[in-house]
Order: C-alpha cells, then structure tokens, then sequence
C-alpha cells in the first residue's frame, strides 16, 4: 500500500476543507497522492440520469459543480502541493461511495460533520458510517469547535496509540509507527486497566509517560496490574521498535476508562489511532468499538479508526 493514495471526502462544507487540508498535509508528507471524492448531491446525481434516459443533447453535459471549483481556489492558495492531485466525482450514497473508493487508499480523511444534520451533533452519521466499514484507515478531523481546547501546532504533537495488548490488530500499531516516523516525532502508547477503587486512587490524575528502561521491577512498589500491562506493552511493541528504529516510544499504563484517556491525550496529540472492531464481532459488522466510538465523538484533534487490514491480523 506504499503508493496507495490519500483520499479526502469534501461536500464544500466547512468541515470537509479542513479535512482537505489535512490529508494535502498527509499526502505530502508520505509522498503519495492526493485524490479529492466529492459525492455528488442528490439534484445531480437525478440530472446526470435524466439527461442520460431522455438522450437530451440540448442540456448540458454536465451539472455545475461548485464544489470543484471552490477546492481549486483553496489548493491556490498556498501550502506545499503533493506530487499528484486528482478529483472524482462518485454517484451514490456517501458511505457507500466511500467504502468502495477507499479499497484503493492509504487513508480517507473526512470531516466530522458535513452540510446535513444538526449543528450541535459531535459526529455526523456519514463519519459514522465510513468510519465503521471503510476497507482503509479513516481518519476523521473534528469541527472547529471541538478542536478549540487543542494545541494550535497539531504536526507538533505525539501519535497516540490506543492499545489492547492482547487484541489489538498489528495493523493498527503499524499504522500508528508509519505515521509517527513520517512526522518525526513520537509513539505515545496508552493501556487502560481496571482496579478496585481504593479511598486513594484518583483515576482523573495525570498518567505517568514510561520508557523501555524506567518499566519497575518485580520486587518494586508498583500496582501489580500496572506492571503487568506495562510488560505486556513492551512485548507487544518489540517488533515495531525494531521495525522503526528512530521512532521514539513512550509507554503509559493507566487506570481507569481507555476512552477518556486518550480524549485527554488528544488536545496535545497529533492524532489518536484507535482499532475498530472488538475481535469477537464479525468482520462485515456495523457496530464501531466502544473505544473508538467515544473518542470519534469526543476527541479534540484528528482520529485515525483502523481496520484489520490482513487475515493475520
């Protein structure tokens, strides 16, 4: 999948072109294309088969599409350009269309809402719906108003891996690594566990970053469950670190809710990735984790929601 496109899905909405500028910012720095999907508002789509069934020549070939042109001035405007650039046209309905251009993609990148729908919504049901059944990783950039508690220089920022160690997909934590490599900076990895609440624990304290060096010994005062996910990470992401040398990682290991977690870690991360499926549900199902469902509605930057990409995973 080196070669593999970025996708950014616009529909001309507001959101939509700060998704497009994060995946012109994708594409440059993975040195791929970009290919811009606009699925065509429902009076087009009619048009075009109007025309098409009544063989009239008389009507213009094609219906006007504003949204072609404004994603032109916004790409003349500045900023490094990627190598390629294509924009297609898709007929259909948005999850749909999506899902059967994204086998080709690296990622697809969308807005956390579009044109429909209500304002207040955290999360719009075409986001939803791609991000749950996408064959590719989708990452979905949130609003202006969710992301106004972020860090202003969001390229700055860690890639924070969500990881279950016993049953995240390796594809979810090679993704995590290619992107943190691409961009120069770290893997922030972050587990979550359960404990009996004791008078003492304060689940809502700031979590303790962890390098591969500084993980407690047996014999240290540390909260057993701790230790063990701890060990566990570090098992786990061997192969990865082997794989990306210069990729910094850091290992947090939290009690406490995994999704609220990481919403914290996103108003300073770059982005979030996250596995989509629990592993016992099926592979065509429509249902998104519950992890992942809770930071696509509430995180403060960009999330990636990635798929089992390979039988093995």
């Amino acid at each position: 999948m080196t070669h593999a496109p970025v996708i950014a899905a616009v529909d001309g909405s507001e959101h939509s072109l700060k998704a497009l500028e994060w995946a012109r910012a994708a594409a440059v720095r993975h040195g791929t294309e970009l290919l811009i999907a606009h699925v065509l508002p429902d009076e087009a789509q009619l048009y075009a088969g109007r025309r098409s069934s009544l063989h009239d020549t008389s009507e213009p070939e094609e219906y006007a599409d504003p949204v072609h042109d404004r994603i032109r001035s916004l790409l003349g405007s500045g900023g490094k350009l990627p190598e390629g650039i294509r924009y297609e046209p898709l007929e259909g309905s948005v999850p749909e269309a999506l899902r059967v251009i994204g086998a080709e993609a690296r990622m697809l990148v969308m807005g956390s809402r579009g044109r429909g729908g209500f304002a207040s919504l955290l999360l719009g049901s075409n986001s939803r719906a791609v991000a749950s059944t996408a064959p590719c990783p989708v990452v979905v950039v949130p609003h202006a108003e969710r992301a106004a508690g972020a860090d202003e220089e969001e390229s700055a920022g860690r890639v924070v891996l969500g990881l279950h160690a016993a049953e995240t997909p390796d594809d979810v934590l090679a993704f995590a690594f290619t992107e943190a490599a691409a961009r120069g900076t770290a893997v922030q990895v972050v587990s979550a566990y359960l404990i009996p609440p004791v008078p003492t624990m304060v689940v809502d304290a700031p979590f303790v970053v962890v390098p591969p060096e500084g993980l407690p010994a047996p014999e240290d005062d540390a909260v057993p469950a701790e230790l063990e996910m701890l060990r566990s990470q570090t098992e786990r992401l061997a192969p990865f670190r082997a794989r990306y040398p210069d990729v910094p990682v850091e290992q947090t290991a939290v009690p406490g809710d995994p999704a609220g977690r990481l919403v914290t870690a996103s108003r300073s991360a770059a982005l979030i990735v996250v596995g989509r499926h629990h592993p016992r549900r099926t592979a065509m199902s429509l249902q998104i984790g519950s992890v992942a469902h809770a930071v696509l509605h509430h995180a403060h930057g960009p999330v990636a929601v990635v798929p089992a990409l390979t039988d093995d995973s």
